[in-house]
């Protein structure tokens, strides 16, 4: 028996979100019982030294049962993450004045 069943699921729902070179997307799949469940995948491209290029790709499986307290902490971290950094990005390649020693002092 495969491990990989549920990825030759065909989608029933997608959304793609592209993110620079990261790109999500997120599928809802339907199980052999015809239940959904959701798949979130983060895609990310990178270059060979010959210029070729290929993808790295990560998953996860959500399901229905899961969806209430998935939503909950994932928005209740989110709400951290803003409420301590903000939602400005802070990163050498959006401020000319980064330095990994410096501190959030907001």
């Amino acid at each position: 028996m495969s491990n990989n069943l549920n990825d030759n699921q065909e989608e029933i729902f997608s959304k793609v979100l592209r993110a620079g070179r990261r790109t999500y997307f997120f599928d809802v799949r339907e199980t052999k019982a015809s239940d959904y469940y959701l798949t979130i995948t983060e895609s990310k491209k990178f270059t060979n030294e010959d210029g070729s290029f290929y993808y790295k790709k990560h998953k996860i499986y959500v399901y229905k049962e899961d969806f209430e307290n998935f939503s909950n902490f994932l928005n209740e971290t989110m709400s951290f993450i803003f409420d301590q950094r903000g939602v400005e990005v802070i990163s050498e390649r959006h401020q000319k004045d980064y330095s990994p020693d410096r501190i959030n002092s907001d």
